[in-house]
C-alpha cells in the first residue's frame, strides 16, 4: 500500500494524468496519485466483467471501503484513505464518483443530453474538484473545477471517441448529440458557447526559445494559414497545429 504501487497503476493505465502528476511539484504528486489510481480502478471494474451484476460488485466494493472508518488492505485503497484524512476530500462526492459508474456496467445509451450532464458531472467534473480540494482549493473554487475542467476535459474526449462508442454499441442521447456533437461538446456550462467561439481565449504555447505564447484557437489559425511567432525577436515561422 504504497504510493510506488499507485504510480504504476496510473503510468500503465492512465498515461495522460501520469504524464501531468509528473509535471506538478513534487510535494503535490502524493496528493494526486493515490486519486488517479481510485479512479482508473473504478473507471475500468465496469468492464473488467461480462455480467452486469458482477460489475456492480465490484463498484460497491469500492464504495464499501469509502464508508468504512479503517482501510481495507487493498494497494489504493490505503493511500486513498491517508489522502482522505490528509486533505479532508469529501467522502460524499468520492461516492458519487463510484455509483455514476454503474451507467458502465449495462451498457445502456444515455436517456437524455441532461443524464449525460450529470454523468460527467459526478464523474470527470468531480475528479478534477477533488485533484484541486487534495491540492488545497477552497470550497469556493467548486463549481469553476467542475465546469470549467472537468466537464470540458470529459465532453472534449467524448466528441473524440464517437468510433469507440459505435464499437462499444452505446448510442449516442438524442437531441444535439446526434446532430452536431463536437459543437456541443464545446459548448459552455448551460449550454452556452463560451465567448468568441469554441476556445474563450487563445491558449499559451511556447513556440521560440524566448517563451513567448502563440494563439492557438482554430478561427485564428485558419485566418492565418502561416503566422509568424508573435515574438518579434522569433522570426520563426509558427505551424499554426
Amino acid at each position: 500500500m504504497s504510493l510506488d504501487a499507485c504510480a504504476n497503476l496510473v503510468q500503465r493505465g492512465d498515461p495522460d494524468r501520469f504524464r501531468a502528476v509528473m509535471a506538478a511539484p513534487v510535494g503535490a504528486r502524493g496528493q494526486l496519485l493515490p486519486l488517479y489510481a481510485f479512479n482508473l480502478e473504478v473507471a475500468r471494474a465496469p468492464w473488467l466483467a461480462q455480467e452486469p451484476l458482477v460489475a456492480e460488485m465490484r463498484l460497491q466494493w469500492w464504495r464499501d471501503t469509502l464508508a468504512e472508518p479503517v482501510p481495507r488492505a487493498h494497494e489504493v485503497a490505503g493511500p486513498l484513505h491517508a489522502l482522505i484524512r490528509d486533505a479532508g476530500l469529501p467522502v460524499a462526492v468520492l461516492d458519487r464518483l463510484v455509483a455514476a459508474r454503474r451507467w458502465d456496467c449495462w451498457r445502456e445509451p444515455f436517456d437524455d443530453a441532461a443524464a449525460l450532464e450529470t454523468y460527467l458531472e459526478d464523474t470527470g467534473g468531480g475528479l478534477m474538484w477533488l485533484a484541486a480540494r487534495a491540492l488545497g482549493a477552497p470550497d469556493s473554487a467548486e463549481m469553476a473545477a467542475r465546469t470549467m475542467a472537468g466537464q470540458r476535459q470529459w465532453r472534449g474526449s467524448c466528441a473524440q471517441c464517437q468510433s469507440c462508442r459505435r464499437a462499444a454499441a452505446i448510442p449516442f442521447p438524442p437531441g444535439p448529440t446526434q446532430q452536431a456533437w463536437p459543437g456541443w461538446a464545446l459548448t459552455g456550462w448551460h449550454g452556452r458557447a463560451p465567448r468568441g467561439g469554441a476556445c474563450r481565449k487563445p491558449l499559451p504555447r511556447p513556440c521560440c526559445r524566448a517563451g513567448k505564447p502563440r494563439p492557438c484557437c482554430a478561427r485564428w489559425r485558419r485566418a492565418r494559414p502561416t503566422p509568424r511567432c508573435p515574438n518579434s525577436a522569433c522570426g520563426a515561422a509558427c505551424s499554426g497545429k
